[in-house]
């Protein structure tokens, strides 16, 4: 069941939906995500039932406001406080420990916790009507099948759940996602912040508000969302390669036969037939368009989609993320 984001009426049915223990989808800033309250195990489910995840893969809840995400903490210490006042609402997820007894489902059975609070009217709208009908947080992934390309778009939420019926599931609709990509996470778990998974909010702009370097993954880091090896994958292989190699590739390509899709930058010889797309030069403009611009790619069914590496720099890392894992 799709319904206008913008309506009063339509996020009152959606919040009295998540109430109940149903599942809603509704769009973030980053993607749109599949959401259920944190506190109902069995909600929780089906949002791992609905994807086809792993029930130890751990989710993310939203709140509307930071308050809310220190009451599934044991503890709040002064680095959260501070970098969610710098940053949220916005593309931020922070893991904390969890309190125990809280959200143990959304967590994959961790100790720690996923939080974020969206920056879009529509979440934080619902976020509120939820909470004033007594959901305390609502554990949302992305809204599509587990391992597959990220929705920016309530059609793409369609399209990925068309088997569900409109009692299974209420689509919110808010339009393009203004970011494209999912929340950086930040690990806060063992006191120091540590990088889990980049977006388009910088490790640098993390550090700087933290006074301390943000250290890369280790061993011993929590499990989080959208961090295993192969994810955000089309259903044709993605095939990373240099500017160089894309070009020599294409030369190479025999005449009638199977034709690789290409998303690629400015300063390709594309061959006329062959479907492709522009890559943005922008890092910014290139994450709100990524997803969309695969989906479209994959729509046509080619054996392969040949996409060119993007630059090896900090404002890329996210986007670089997200195809480096479409590839794998």
């Amino acid at each position: 069941m799709l319904r206008a984001g913008a309506s009063a009426e339509a996020v009152a049915e959606a919040a009295a939906r998540l109430a109940a223990g149903g599942l809603v989808a509704f769009p973030t800033e980053t993607v749109y995500g599949l959401g259920a309250r944190a506190d109902d195990a069995a909600a929780v489910a089906a949002i791992y039932a609905a994807k086809g995840r792993p029930a130890d893969h751990p989710l993310i809840v939203h709140v509307a406001e930071p308050e809310e995400a220190a009451a599934f903490t044991r503890d709040w210490p002064p680095l959260a406080q501070r970098l969610a006042k710098a940053f949220w609402p916005g593309p931020l997820t922070l893991i904390l420990p969890r309190r125990p007894g809280l959200a143990e489902a959304a967590a994959g059975g961790q100790d720690s916790l996923g939080l974020r609070c969206p920056d879009h009217p529509v979440a934080r709208a619902l976020l509120r009507a939820a909470a004033a009908r007594g959901v305390p947080g609502v554990a949302a992934p992305s809204a599509n099948r587990f391992g597959r390309i990220s929705p920016t778009r309530a059609a793409h939420v369609l399209d990925e759940f068309a088997g569900l019926g409109p009692e299974a599931l209420l689509v919110l609709d808010g339009g393009d996602c203004a970011v494209g990509i999912e929340s950086t996470i930040i690990d806060l778990s063992r006191g120091r912040p540590v990088l889990l998974r980049p977006g388009m909010l910088g490790a640098d702009a993390v550090a700087a508000v933290a006074g301390e370097a943000v250290q890369p993954p280790d061993a011993a880091a929590p499990r989080a969302s959208g961090t295993l090896e192969q994810h955000y994958a089309p259903r044709a292989r993605v095939q990373l390669m240099s500017r160089a190699q894309l070009q020599a590739a294409l030369d190479a390509l025999s005449p009638g036969g199977p034709a690789p899709a290409v998303y690629a930058r400015a300063g390709l010889a594309l061959p006329a037939e062959l479907p492709g797309l522009r890559m943005p030069a922008e890092a910014a403009a290139a994450a709100q368009a990524l997803f969309a611009d695969l989906r479209r790619l994959d729509a046509g069914h080619p054996p392969a989609i040949w996409v060119e590496t993007p630059p090896d720099h900090a404002e890329w890392a996210g986007v670089r993320d997200r195809l480096r894992r479409a590839a794998a």
